[in-house]
């Protein structure tokens, strides 16, 4: 599995989300495509489902699965892997966030929440305080603005 030009994953990104759109309330490209860097590994998808039946009958079509769960489905796809990652309202935009990334990024934000005794949650479920109360995780500029930071476009993430 080798590098792969943005124009490249973003038009297989592209084609994915035009077969995966009609089965999904909400779709999108996340991870290095999303954030528009030269060279990319895989592509990321963040999705809510609205149409399981149809949703993984249309995934088989794409090709074959190299893994299956209920949060993340990995496939092959031209050559590049895909990795999709199921989210609900609730984790949609945390999920977002994280998955388009970068690492670095995300160290960052789980760095400064930790700092202050809060949780960012991998999962998606959003940014947490020191009671565990959610603060934060309707948007991603809302995990920003609780954390004192201005928002980055996916594209000033790196």
């Amino acid at each position: 599995m080798g590098k792969f030009a943005l124009e490249r994953a973003q038009k297989i990104a592209n084609e994915l989300v035009w077969h995966l759109a009609p089965h999904c309330s909400r779709i999108e490209i996340a991870g290095s495509v999303r954030r528009k860097q030269p060279w990319v590994n895989d592509i990321d998808l963040v999705l809510i489902p609205n149409d399981l039946w149809g949703f993984h009958a249309e995934l088989t079509k794409l090709g074959p699965l190299k893994m299956s769960g209920q949060k993340i489905l990995r496939l092959m796809v031209g050559g590049i892997q895909v990795d999709i990652y199921v989210a609900d309202e609730r984790t949609w935009a945390t999920l977002l966030l994280i998955r388009t990334g970068s690492m670095e990024n995300n160290i960052r934000l789980a760095t400064l929440a930790k700092k202050r005794g809060w949780r960012l949650a991998a999962s998606g479920d959003g940014l947490f305080n020191e009671l565990g109360e959610r603060i934060a995780g309707d948007s991603e500029e809302s995990i920003y603005e609780a954390l004192n930071l201005h928002y980055q476009t996916p594209e000033e993430r790196g």
